[in-house]
């Protein structure tokens, strides 16, 4: 991998106090040309399942070369290990916790290792802030060139499986879960365009209802629910001019099928 420069952050932080400033900090100390791009710091505190797929379906959009980085870390402090990836022309870094198992999926082989802490060089972590502390360097030492992940890390097979099951597709309907809630009370799911894609009359089965698919919000009228697959490919539960999650009482987790009643 040729690194391009540019790190993505994705993290359950939140916007109060300076954790993810004070990783930026930490970055560009160690590399000052590195690009930096929050991805999001809005992931649900202690939620990996939902960082790892908005990794996944995000870092196509970046540059070849981009290294990154995803922190929703319940095991701080504890001996839960480190991954460090090679996937697709990018470099990825997250807990060994299930966030990148999703990714993984996408590919036949892809590039595993373990991070080696001593091989960076590192003072004593604290016990509370590894994102400070070892995934801040690491991601500025992959970024710059000045590492690759086969410099800091054991190769490795295995890893821990992911949180939510992938869909299951069965002759004429896929079942799937949702995974997050956005700020319009949209509800995303992980059932891809893809696994519908021959349907002729596909209808969404949420909370009780029987939803239709349509193209875009503005194809129904005010109040009412619609599902459609969104801009990353994935079907979606919506409500026109309104919030889906409120209406129907639902969130992460709850299940979503998707069946062609045509």
């Amino acid at each position: 991998m040729k690194p391009s420069g540019v790190i993505t952050i994705t993290t359950d932080f939140g916007h109060k106090g300076p954790f993810a400033a004070v990783m930026k900090g930490v970055i560009l100390h160690r590399y000052p040309d590195a690009k930096i791009v929050d991805l999001t710091h809005d992931i649900p505190a202690q939620w990996p399942p939902e960082a790892g797929f908005w990794v996944s379906r995000s870092y196509r959009y970046f540059p070849s070369g981009t290294v990154h980085l995803a922190i929703v870390d319940p095991g701080v402090g504890t001996e839960r290990d480190i991954l460090v990836a090679h996937c697709d022309g990018h470099a990825f870094m997250a807990p060994d916790n299930g966030l990148l198992a999703q990714l993984f999926g996408l590919f036949d082989a892809p590039q595993v290792y373990r991070l080696d802490v001593a091989c960076l060089g590192l003072p004593e972590p604290s016990a509370t802030f590894h994102g400070r502390d070892i995934f801040a360097p690491a991601a500025a030492a992959l970024a710059s060139g000045s590492k690759t992940a086969a410099d800091i890390g054991t190769p490795t097979t295995e890893w821990t499986p992911g949180w939510v099951d992938e869909p299951v597709v069965s002759p004429g309907s896929v079942s799937g879960v949702i995974v997050t809630v956005d700020n319009f009370g949209n509800l995303i799911s992980n059932i891809d365009a893809s696994s519908i894609g021959e349907y002729t009359e596909p209808v969404a089965e949420l909370a009780g209802r029987t939803i239709p698919l349509r193209r875009t919000y503005g194809r129904v009228r005010p109040g009412e629910y619609l599902a459609l697959v969104n801009s990353f490919d994935v079907v979606e539960v919506a409500r026109a001019q309104g919030s889906a999650a409120e209406g129907l009482g639902s969130t992460r987790g709850a299940p979503l099928v998707v069946r062609d009643v045509g």
